[in-house]
């Protein structure tokens, strides 16, 4: 599995156990030496993607403001 920053096998694992129990993503278990493993979007996961997509595309979009907001805040707390 590829290394993703700050995300443990185990915190991936849980998530997709989760995922799966939602009914956004099927699992497929593969006889192999080492065990494989695929996970899939379902129907309803490919319903839910749009609106992932959306918040995706939006936080993309506005990520320097967000940080320029942050920054404010912290400022504002700071001289409280």
């Amino acid at each position: 599995m590829p290394d993703v920053d700050g995300v443990t096998q185990k915190s991936l694992t849980q998530v997709l156990r989760n995922l799966e129990r939602d009914g956004l993503v099927s699992r497929t278990v593969y006889p192999a030496v080492p065990p494989r493993v695929e996970y899939a979007l379902t129907s309803l996961g490919r319903d839910a993607e749009a609106f992932t997509t959306a918040i995706a595309d939006w936080s993309r979009a506005n990520a320097a403001r967000v940080h320029a907001a942050r920054g404010a805040y912290d400022a504002r707390v700071e001289e409280a």
